[in-house]
């Protein structure tokens, strides 16, 4: 999920995954990819300028912050 999330964002910029900031600066990506794993959880966080929130009925859903 983390990966998928950095390469959501590089894509809605239009810039490559490497320009943008590591999302470990943010939020923990091994205990994001872990957290995702589970049916019933949300969650949100802000990361280049967007709210990342990861859903089991919407797995990436990126809002301009």
């Amino acid at each position: 999920m983390s990966v998928a999330i950095v390469m959501a964002v590089a894509e809605r910029e239009g810039i490559t995954p490497e320009e943008l900031r590591p999302l470990h600066d943010v939020v923990d990506p091994d205990a994001l990819d872990a957290l995702c794993t589970t049916s019933e959880i949300s969650v949100a966080f802000p990361y280049e300028g967007y709210v990342v929130t990861v859903t089991a009925d919407e797995p990436i859903h990126l809002e301009k912050h």
